[in-house]
């Protein structure tokens, strides 16, 4: 049955004829049960596989990083590596196949029968088959393995990345983060990947076709080992020394991605200022700039392919003039010069296959170093090792003892500040820009850590709670709504994900927004587009009313939750705030000071003090800082 019908003739401010109302939670009720939300059971905290204390120390670690979520998938890996090493083995073991028959048919004349010539041939074709077997076991298996390790490594770095605070995001880029998330997952695939087809293949080849040298010549093996050895080191060093020019592109790239999402997220902004030719040019500066360094970074790279290119070749044509003149000088057969040769070029071939993968890991290692640098930076506001949750009923009793609190660099905004709020009072914060009420409201989510004093939340210390236990007690309806690009239901149900959709209507009903929602184009089911552009400002703040009735938490905040709006909507939103206000203990910020007069208290603050304190009919009727703003405010209506 569709929403409309079931409440139809209802008003958007009558919340009379809902299914089920939701009522303020009274001084003393007990919290709704969690907030979680129901997920796969593959990202659930139970597969977490490096905890939150222990990913900053893989920062700037990128080896080390992937290394710890291989081992967690390690039979994956074992399947996919073990299975390299059969196919290199069969690859490898094919040239003896080969010398084997060539030794045999050199021997006899081509009309002579001989059984173990086709004995030969069959081992031979067992070689290639397992060859071609092998890698299409290790292709099977990696699919699988490297893809989970690629989620792991996403799944990880975002329920980091979402524990830092406010104050981490407020000094970068949100846009450039979340990209590196993506980052992470993507260059630690093509890593694993590198690893398994380009890194451990050739230096199995070399490792196995010098052994078999050595079965030969051992002068010769010895000789080829040394000079392979010394041009892998060579162009190893040579790789690392080049490090700085990956990284730097790595940190370009990076900023371009982060500088193109930040614009594309602001084009209205960039539109309204007329400043897209500006935003052209900087773009473009940026990706010469990218350019430029991926340029230097490639070029660098091809460098080491030119040198190991003519390594190579004078060192191939060597080593099949020796093996020619160990056949004249009769130290050598012909199959075993055919598979000197072969063995050789395999060995040869390997290293600069090797030597250049390597170089090309080690630019990828750079830009998974540069993401892991970004995000895995300690968080500044770490639940502590023993954090509780609140026992039993919450009844909202706030105190602020002693607090003092300054933000880096400034001078303090409260010092020695004390407040006592008691269990379902309805108490407003006004006063100057700069006085310190939005600090009092940061300070008690936890949005920053009090410097001395303490905050208490039922005589609780806040600071000892964990930050999920702290989160459900509060429900808060800022000025700037913060809407997800999802479905209005969705939106609402953010409040509590576990809530039903008759709750959820329940919510929207008493939060006096049923009406507008059932006009959108799909109701309920209506994306309302990045941050809730397709709403109004007004339809906006009472989603996010309906959003704090569904959480039905102890403590309200309300951070100018009506400021912005125009008369009409701020009419409509007032009514839906003084039913969400029933029952819960509330602390308002507000600059409209009509908004506040069936308030119990009123505290007036400035310079991070309280100068006033009373019922708002008792500070009209002094001369004091309140009287001056309500005056103020009057001769302006």
């Amino acid at each position: 049955m569709e929403w409309g019908r079931r409440v139809a003739g209802n008003g958007t401010d009558d919340p009379k004829s809902v299914p089920r109302p939701i009522t303020g939670l009274a001084p003393g009720a007990t919290l709704p049960a969690g907030d979680g939300v129901a997920l796969d059971a593959s990202i659930t905290p139970a597969s977490v596989t490096v905890p939150d204390s222990e990913l900053p120390r893989y920062a700037g670690r990128p080896i080390l990083f992937l290394l710890r979520y291989m081992r967690h998938r390690l039979l994956g890996h074992v399947m996919v590596f073990g299975a390299v090493c059969m196919a290199i083995g069969s690859i490898v073991l094919s040239s003896y196949g080969i010398r084997h028959l060539v030794d045999l048919l050199t021997a006899q004349s081509p009309g002579m029968r001989n059984p173990a010539i086709w004995e030969a041939v069959g081992g031979l074709i067992g070689l290639i088959a397992l060859d071609n077997i092998s890698w299409r076991i290790a292709g099977w298996f990696a699919a699988r393995t490297f893809v989970a390790v690629t989620g792991d490594i996403r799944q990880d770095l975002f329920r980091f990345l979402t524990g830092h605070s406010p104050a981490y995001f407020a000094e970068r880029m949100p846009t450039s983060l979340a990209t590196r998330i993506a980052t992470a997952g993507s260059v630690s695939f093509t890593m694993e990947n590198m690893l398994a087809w380009n890194v451990l293949p050739p230096a199995l080849n070399v490792l196995f076709s010098v052994c078999l040298m050595l079965s030969v010549s051992t002068l010769m093996g010895g000789v080829t080992v040394a000079i392979a050895a010394v041009l892998c080191f060579v162009l190893f060093r040579l790789a690392v020394r080049g490090r700085g020019l990956h990284g730097h592109y790595a940190a370009a790239a990076a900023g371009l991605e982060g500088e193109t999402l930040d614009v594309m997220g602001n084009i209205g902004l960039v539109r309204a200022f007329g400043m897209r030719n500006r935003e052209r040019a900087r773009f473009n500066a940026l990706t010469r700039k990218e350019m430029h360094e991926r340029l230097k970074s490639l070029r660098y790279m091809e460098k080491l392919r030119m040198i190991h290119a003519a390594l190579t070749a004078v060192m191939t044509a060597g080593l099949l003039i020796w093996a020619v003149l160990l056949w004249q000088w009769q130290q050598a057969t012909v199959g075993q010069v055919v598979m000197i040769i072969t063995l050789g070029f395999a060995v040869l071939h390997g290293t600069r296959d090797l030597a250049l993968s390597l170089v090309e890991t080690i630019q990828h290692n750079a830009r998974l170093s540069e993401v892991l640098s970004s995000l895995l930076v300690p968080y500044d506001m770490p639940d502590t090792d023993n954090a509780v949750t609140l026992k039993g009923p919450v009844l909202g009793d706030i105190r602020f003892n002693d607090v003092s609190f300054s933000y880096p660099g400034s001078a303090p905004v409260l010092s020695h500040f004390d407040l006592h709020i008691a269990p379902g009072t309805r108490v407003g914060l006004v006063g100057r820009s700069g006085s310190g009420k939005s600090t009092v409201l940061a300070l008690l989510q936890r949005m920053r850590f009090v410097q001395s004093g303490a905050i208490l939340l039922d005589g609780q210390d806040i600071r000892d709670l964990s930050d999920d236990a702290l989160r459900a007690c509060l429900s808060v309806v800022p000025q700037d709504v913060s809407l997800l690009h999802r479905t209005v239901m969705e939106n609402i149900r953010y409040g509590r994900p576990e809530a039903t959709d008759d709750e959820v209507y329940a919510a929207a009903a008493a939060a006096g927004c049923s009406g507008f929602i059932e006009a959108l184009s799909e109701g309920f089911s209506t994306l309302v587009g990045d941050r809730g552009v397709k709403l109004s400002g007004g339809q906006r703040q009472r989603i996010a009313i309906a959003r704090a009735f569904l959480r039905n938490a102890p403590i309200l905040i309300l951070d100018e939750a009506t400021s912005a709006l125009d008369t009409e909507s701020e009419e409509h939103v007032q009514r839906a705030l003084d039913r969400l206000m029933v029952g819960r203990t509330v602390i308002a910020v507000a600059h409209r000071l009509s908004t506040l007069r069936n308030f119990d208290r009123i505290l007036v603050m400035q310079d991070g003090r309280i100068v006033e304190d009373g019922p708002p009919t008792l500070l009209e009727r002094r001369n004091g800082l309140y009287s001056q703003f309500l005056n103020r405010q009057m001769a302006h209506t």
